[in-house]
């Protein structure tokens, strides 16, 4: 899976996907005109497009994830650090954090993560 970016509105679609899975593509189809005032149709190609990126399935008629909604977040955040900056998390999170101070609470639980991680 290359490029699993989602636009704004393809992951609103697909936090539906991930709220009622499984669910039919025709339930599906009346949810996203529900909630993003999309026709039949939209909710068929950005589905179609999602499936062709690998992160969801429709077979039968029923739409599954291929990976869930964490996996899908961690591999965008993984490929978004490695294409802008080069790969070095130092480097995002000094980006990330220019300006804004840091309270214990958020200093600690970063340290938890970062021991997590050295294992």
């Amino acid at each position: 899976m290359a490029d699993i970016r989602m636009g704004p509105a393809e992951t609103q679609f697909a936090e539906i996907i991930w709220s009622n899975e499984p669910i039919t593509s025709g339930a599906l189809s009346k949810k996203a005109e529900e909630a993003l005032n999309w026709k039949k149709t939209t909710s068929f190609t950005v589905l179609k497009r999602l499936c062709e990126r690998g992160i969801f399935q429709n077979q039968n008629g029923t739409v599954t994830s291929l990976i869930s909604k964490e996996e899908f977040f961690a591999r965008h955040s993984e490929q978004y650090v490695r294409e802008t900056f080069g790969g070095s998390l130092p480097a995002f999170l000094a980006a990330f954090g220019t300006g804004k101070k840091l309270s214990d609470r958020e200093i600690d639980e970063m340290k938890v993560l970062i021991e997590k991680m050295r294992g």
